[in-house]
């Protein structure tokens, strides 16, 4: 037997030699147990999270480097969470665009010119503070991913992970042991050579070559034409002053506009003088366009509203409006996330932020198995939990922008006509019944736009149904908020996210979140004044397993204070009862109360979720 076959429970990169092996053909093959195609996002996340459970691993991309345009931007509750457990939270918020500075979203005839209507977005509406201070102790940001992906991969490798660019990976075979060969080329040198591994991960977006190879079907709906990037640097402090906001809908109802320039939305990239421009052409003209630099620079300048101001374009690119998800994620011991397996344009802010909860959801599964505490059947659960997922966050996506039509209506953008399109935005300022219905139509189809500005309900919604719940003792699920894309339902029933409640000690320190106790690697139980058997439960299922549990007591003189009595109003069990808490934060199964056996009861449930 190899030292590469007998590595497995070290989870380690391993090589032979100290040098690479010279096959008989002159290529060189690496061995590692984790090999990550992709350095974005997924890609880069995964390798932090399996990092922060002990393991190591290859990251390669083909990219010279890390994100050069700012696609993803808005960072969320769920994603930051995610951070926060492995120390990063505060390293994002040192360079993110604090939330204040996204405090609206405006539609508007040009930046510098007369605005057409604005509405709150991500949290900063005080009538849904109180919901989403109830969510998280994380708040939204905007981290570009240009910034974001180099933290996640400077922490990677510092982490024991090795990060190659330049590396292009061509194709994949499996040997009859479940050894996966990997072909991959160094760009600088055109030189081909393998890696040997365990586990194969495509993260490698939305051209995913592992998923292309693995002939995963995917669901396509139809797709909503093009749009077209364009990065601008151009000062507008003196202009948002009165105008804030992260994002700006452009649009000329009353004035011609080019074809491919229909409207636009202004993203604020960095405060306030680098911007990009989306545009979207106009309904029904195709998605072949060619705009010269004159032409793109023309518009852009209209777009900006103020002749005075230099503006220069930085780059452009164009991309598809897709709705598309995979029917499945993994395949044996090959995994697939982030845009790999969700395509989907960038409405609610979902891309980056599900990207890095794939990886989340994952890395402490690859881990628990690797180091024989679960079985190969915990890896199951991945595609069964994370699948739904990107099947509803694509259809939101989608839905956001459809959405915007009935604004577009109201405003008179949709007719062809100019003569006819001057009339219709003319009656928005008539004293007539009819300027009355438009400016009625135009207040419910900008209030209708917050299930993309303020849908706490998609971000943190999810519900997760596999074997790595144990749902046996429950009844069936409740079912959502009225509008779970607005509301978000808080809620320990197994396959929810573990609520959110601010915690103290009886001698006030540093306030600490309930989802703080929880994660780290670790599965968690909490439990409540005359809960004492579940924390002795824990440490002895913990024994037998050969897992870690933390343990803690949460209510009057115990561990951890309820200050503001949100535990107890979240919690769903009775005091003496206990939540079970995954890796990932979460829930994998409650008792109401004290049963007769807590230790048999724990350990039974642990088994079950674990596969042993």
């Amino acid at each position: 037997m190899s030292e590469f076959e007998t590595s497995y429970p070290n989870a380690e990169i391993k090589h032979k030699s100290q040098a690479p092996d010279v096959l008989q053909n002159g290529s060189v093959s690496v061995e590692t147990d984790l090999l990550i195609i992709g350095a974005g996002p997924a890609g880069a996340a995964l390798a932090c999270f399996l990092a922060q459970n002990g393991l190591k691993g290859i990251m390669v991309a083909s990219t010279p480097s890390t994100a050069d345009t700012p696609r993803a931007h808005i960072t969320n509750m769920a994603a930051l969470e995610c951070l926060r457990d492995i120390g990063l939270e505060e390293a994002c918020l040192k360079v993110a665009v604090p939330g204040e500075s996204m405090q609206h979203t405006r539609w508007c005839r040009s930046m510098a010119g007369e605005e057409f209507a604005r509405i709150y977005s991500w949290g900063n509406d005080p009538h849904r503070a109180g919901d989403y201070d109830a969510a998280s102790p994380c708040d939204h940001c905007d981290i570009p991913q240009t910034v974001l992906e180099p933290i996640l991969v400077q922490h990677a490798t510092h982490s024991a992970f090795s990060c190659r660019f330049e590396t292009t990976f061509l194709a994949f075979e499996r040997e009859p042991s479940g050894t996966i060969i990997s072909k991959v080329q160094d760009n600088l040198t055109k030189h081909i050579y393998q890696i040997r591994s365990k586990y194969l991960f495509g993260c490698d977006g939305a051209r995913s070559q592992v998923l292309r190879q693995l002939q995963i079907p995917l669901i396509r709906k139809p797709g909503q034409g093009l749009a077209i990037n364009l990065l601008v640097k151009v000062d507008l402090k003196h202009i948002v002053e009165n105008r804030r906001g992260n994002l700006h809908w452009v649009m000329r109802p009353d004035e011609e506009s080019p074809v491919f320039g229909w409207s636009c939305i202004v993203r604020m990239v960095k405060p306030w003088n680098e911007w990009m421009f989306i545009l979207f052409p106009a309904p029904g003209a195709g998605t072949e366009f060619n705009p010269t630099a004159e032409e793109y620079l023309s518009c852009a300048k209209t777009i900006v509203g103020d002749e005075t101001l230099p503006v220069e374009i930085l780059g452009v690119s164009k991309w598809l409006i897709n709705e598309i998800v995979a029917e499945y994620y993994s395949d044996g011991n090959i995994f697939c996330l982030g845009d790999a397996v969700h395509r989907h344009p960038p409405l609610n802010g979902l891309g980056s932020n599900t990207c890095i909860q794939d990886a989340y959801n994952l890395a402490w599964k690859i881990a628990y198995v690797m180091k024989g505490k679960a079985s190969p059947s915990l890896l199951d659960s991945y595609s069964l939990e994370r699948q739904p997922v990107g099947a509803s966050i694509i259809t939101r996506a989608n839905q956001g922008l459809r959405d915007h039509v009935p604004v577009w209506e109201a405003l008179g953008m949709m007719d062809p006509s100019l003569e006819v399109r001057k009339k219709d935005f003319g009656q928005l300022s008539e004293a007539t019944p009819q300027g009355v219905a438009r400016r009625a139509k135009l207040h419910a189809a900008i209030k209708g736009t917050a299930h993309e500005f303020h849908g706490v309900g998609v971000e943190m919604n999810q519900r997760y149904i596999s074997e790595a719940v144990y749902l046996i003792d429950e009844q069936p699920r409740p079912p959502l908020p009225v509008d779970p894309v607005l509301e978000h339902e808080i809620t320990t029933f197994p396959g929810s996210r573990l609520p959110h409640a601010w915690l103290n000690t009886k001698l006030p320190g540093k306030q600490l979140s309930t989802i703080d106790l929880a994660g780290h690697g670790s599965f968690c139980v909490l439990t409540g004044v005359g809960g004492e058997k579940w924390k002795a439960a824990a440490g002895k299922a913990g024994s037998a397993l050969d897992i870690e549990i933390r343990a803690y007591s949460i209510g009057w003189n115990q561990d951890y204070e309820d200050v503001y009595f949100d535990w107890a109003e979240r919690r769903e069990i009775d005091e003496a009862g206990c939540v079970l808490v995954r890796p990932d934060r979460f829930v994998a199964w409650r008792s109401n109360n004290m049963v007769c056996d807590p230790e048999a009861k724990l350990l039974h449930v642990l088994r079950t979720i674990l596969g042993r």
